[in-house]
């Protein structure tokens, strides 16, 4: 059966067309081109609307994570643990640092020189999310 689109949302057959079907009498073009334009400028506000809503869900959520985020830095002298690098000869009960070592050079904030209680120097640097505080 044919038919065709009126505004790209309504589909009319051709027969409503010959008899004059009262959805067809009833049409208004001035009037559907402007609940159109409503509903275009009502899609824009929601629209706009839940970008706010979600920007300060956002903004909340960077703010409770950044209220619980605790800075962690290291002073030449600290002792500090290290996490294993090798998990050769070592079994699953086998604790996952190694160390105390001491805080020989600041490289820059996040790196750091250590050193043994023997004061062997190490030639690598330590990232700080291999280490953590030993506490005596």
């Amino acid at each position: 059966m044919p038919f065709f689109m009126v505004d790209g949302s309504k589909v009319v057959l051709l027969t409503n067309l010959d008899y004059g079907a009262p959805m067809i009498k009833a049409y208004d073009d001035q009037g559907a081109k402007a609940s159109h334009k409503d509903a275009m400028d009502q899609l824009d506000e929601a629209r706009n609307v839940s970008l706010l809503h979600s920007a300060k869900y956002q903004q909340a959520l960077r703010r409770y994570h950044s209220r619980r985020v605790r800075g962690q830095a290291f002073d030449i002298g600290d002792l500090v643990l290290c996490l294993v690098q090798s998990n050769k000869d070592r079994h699953k009960l086998s604790p996952p640092w190694e160390g105390p070592y001491i805080i020989v050079e600041v490289l820059y904030p996040g790196a750091y020189k250590l050193k043994t209680i023997d004061s062997k120097v190490f030639t690598n640097a330590w990232n700080i999310k291999q280490l953590r505080h030993f506490y005596p």
